[in-house]
């Protein structure tokens, strides 16, 4: 009964979406505001029955029900209870539903925090947030019903994907999907200023917050699914320019840029149809995900459909979202007319050469992920298309954006001296240069890029460092309280260019300077890497709750002083049958040590096959990512963003 009632649930969110997309829309094109006045309330019923619909799936996944079809592929009585209540939203008809809760989530907080805004925007932006999710609804009701029962039911199910049986499933997706669907809200303020034709300051500061904070959560899940496949699938990597992963990245390029253009628009009232046009874009790689994902297209341990009837629906909602609003932004954007101008050399233009560089380098990946795709689609050729050319057409494209962020803070708006700014840099790129080349001599050499990408860590993270202390007089009387009285926002842009700046210096000594061994080891032998003595001491067998391992034992060592035993496992489970490893590591602020156990001999079952890794440098990747969420965060608490107006000072 329960199921039932979710299942009626999802259908009365999505009669409310339609609802909400419809009538305020009418109201406010015609002024009627009675019918405006329907936004909210339907905003906040659908995110009601949304929230519903979904308990009832976790239900049926928490009690095992497997006469619900979509449990029964999923789940099984012996899975913990984290990965039955995470299955919820680890298939496809259970991703889809957790999609349109956070799409009506976000719609209920327009909701609520939106009041000030405008009223005609308020109600058309909620209109076209509830367009959108009247797509989805009507996906899972027509092609993916996630409560659909199956007679006579199965009295055990088949489980989940062993590779997803992992606390990364907990909280990977649901970030990814704040991040996604959070874009949503800067395409409906977007379209919405389109039908208004108007876009202002007031306007910037309204979709800013919202674009950061789904950047903050695009920014942990990407790398939370990256650190995750990083100590999972035991290969020693993070990225791999996966179809999926790409399918991710490039959103979030894009709100990246978007970031940086509504600063123009706020602060210099330029830039106002690039803005729209990169809100518009942003989401847009959202639902080309979607489809990547959930078309069949492509095999992945991240896709979770074949049906090519969800494929063909997909990519009909991705022609009319996309295709319908760039048909709008061409017949509006005469309307958005420019009031601030500038000059070539200024902040204005190094955020456009941002903008640009970002721009292009996400119609890179748009181009190495889906070209085998159509080429496969049209010739049937199999090509693909892997990391050296992403490295490298990606690696051109930020050596100068890395450069352009430690000059753009230190240039004024409308107008700036670029000699100044270089005399007063000149010396943060001379010591950036030398601490490259000595990172580099004491690395012990390699290649030359590697060099080249450590002096643009150092200098971003030089020039941010200088650019803060040069804000805040740091040298001069009452620097303490320049500091604590710096608006948010400032401190939150110093936070991320420092963080990137980590995370670039993190992926140079990741990707240049790791070592790998592959042993084939019996208990006692000892290897060497990294200057770290590995010794194999044993194995034992050990059963968890839904699978059986091998629990190897490493004792490691360094110039003779023992530091720590690693236990690596090689897993099977039961259900579905299938071998996983999970590896051990060791991190320090210098490196990881990442040691991953095997098969073993058939003819000597004490020699095991291990694999040794050496990773310099890999938790600033993870510190630095750390740090640029925290930025967003700090400058979203910025009290001018939470209220989408700035705050107005008192006459005296």
């Amino acid at each position: 009964m329960i199921v039932e009632a979710g299942h009626f649930a999802l259908i009365l969110a999505c009669l409310l979406s339609l609802v909400q997309a419809t009538l305020p829309l009418y109201g406010a094109l015609t002024e009627r505001g009675r019918l405006m006045r329907l936004s909210a309330p339907a905003a906040y019923g659908q995110f009601f029955f949304a929230c519903i619909a979904f308990g009832a799936l976790m239900y049926a996944f928490i009690v095992s029900d497997f006469s619900v079809v979509n449990v029964a592929k999923n789940s099984h009585t012996l899975k913990p209870m984290l990965y039955k209540v995470a299955a919820t939203w680890g298939n496809h008809e259970g991703s889809i539903l957790f999609w349109v809760l956070i799409l009506s989530f976000y719609g209920a907080a327009v909701a609520f925090f939106g009041r000030k805004l405008p009223k005609t925007l308020y109600v058309k932006v909620l209109s076209i947030q509830a367009l959108v999710g009247l797509g989805f609804y009507l996906f899972l009701l027509l092609t993916s019903n996630p409560f659909e029962r199956i007679f006579p039911f199965p009295m055990e199910g088949n489980g989940l994907n062993p590779l997803l049986q992992d606390p990364g499933l907990a909280f990977h997706p649901p970030l990814l999907y704040m991040g996604y669907v959070g874009l949503s809200v800067t395409f409906s303020f977007a379209v919405g200023a389109l039908i208004e034709g108007r876009v202002d300051a007031a306007w910037a500061r309204w979709v800013r917050p919202w674009t950061l904070l789904a950047w903050c959560f695009l920014t942990a899940g990407i790398t939370l699914g990256s650190w995750w496949a990083y100590y999972e699938l035991g290969w020693g990597g993070w990225w791999f320019w996966d179809p999926v992963e790409n399918a991710s990245f490039m959103p979030w390029l894009v709100a990246t840029a978007l970031l940086h253009s509504a600063i123009v628009v706020e602060k210099r009232d330029t830039l106002k149809a690039w803005t729209i046009l990169l809100a518009i874009v942003a989401f847009s790689f959202s639902l080309l995900g979607t489809f990547i994902v959930r078309s069949g297209v492509l095999t992945s341990v991240h896709a979770f459909a074949t049906d090519p009837e969800r494929g063909v629906f997909i990519l009909g909602f991705l022609f009319a979202v996309i295709g319908g609003s760039l048909f709008l932004f061409a017949l509006r954007a005469d309307k958005l007319q420019s009031g601030g101008l500038f000059a070539p050399i200024s902040r204005e233009s190094m955020l456009v050469i941002n903008n640009l560089l970002l721009s292009v380098a996400a119609i890179v990946v748009m181009f190495g992920t889906l070209y085998p795709l159509l080429r496969d689609a049209l010739t049937g050729d199999k090509i693909t298309v892997g990391p050296p050319f992403f490295n490298l057409a990606f690696g051109f494209l930020m050596i100068p954006l890395l450069l352009v962020m430690g000059l753009g803070p230190m240039a004024s708006w409308k107008r700036a001296d670029l000699s100044g700014i270089v005399s007063r840099l000149g010396f943060v790129f001379a010591a950036s240069l030398v601490a490259a080349l000595a990172f580099f001599y004491m690395a012990g050499g390699g290649e030359m890029m590697a060099a080249v990408w450590l002096g643009l860590g150092v200098w971003l993270m030089a020039a941010t460092l200088y650019e803060w202390a040069d804000r805040v007089k740091l040298f001069k009387a009452n620097a303490l309280k320049r500091i604590l009285r710096q608006p948010r926002a400032s401190v939150g842009m110093t936070l991320g260019h420092l963080g990137l700046a980590i995370v670039v210096l993190g992926m140079a000594g990741s990707s240049f300077w790791s070592s790998e061994q592959q042993n084939i080891m019996t208990y006692g032998d000892k290897a060497t890497i990294g200057g770290y003595d590995v010794t194999f001491k044993n194995t034992k067998g050990i059963i968890g709750p839904n699978y059986t391992a091998v629990r190897g034992a490493f004792d490691v060592s360094k110039e003779g002083e023992y530091i720590m035993t690693l236990e690596p496992q090689a897993r099977l489970y039961f259900t579905p049958p299938m071998p996983t490893t999970e590896a051990a590591i060791y991190s320090t602020l210098m490196g990881d040590l990442f040691v991953v156990i095997g098969e073993a001999n058939d003819k000597a079952y004490d020699q095991w096959a291990v694999r040794l890794y050496y990773k310099p440098l890999q938790v600033w990747l993870w510190a630095g990512v750390a740090i640029m969420v925290l930025g967003g965060l700090v400058s979203l608490s910025d009290r001018r963003f939470r209220m989408g107006t700035a705050k107005k000072r008192k006459r005296s």
